[in-house]
């Protein structure tokens, strides 16, 4: 192995697949939401969580507005 490499030669490019990376958080989601996510993971053979991120995704992508009512 060499002991120094030319990086400039190398062609170094941006990761294409950067703007899809995903990144680990710790959020509070109620026992009833999981359930409900699990049981469609089931139905559709896609793991819970991935539904969950699909759904935020969407939302984020088509800018969703919440309707929130105070009872």
């Amino acid at each position: 192995m060499r002991e120094e490499y030319d990086i400039k030669n190398l062609n170094p490019r941006k990761n294409p697949y950067s703007n899809r990376l995903k990144k680990a958080i710790t959020i509070n989601i109620n026992q009833s939401t999981i359930d409900y996510f699990k049981a469609k993971s089931e139905q559709s053979g896609i793991p819970y969580q991935t539904l969950i991120n699909l759904y935020l995704t969407d939302c984020a992508e088509n800018n969703r507005e919440l309707k929130i009512a105070w009872q």
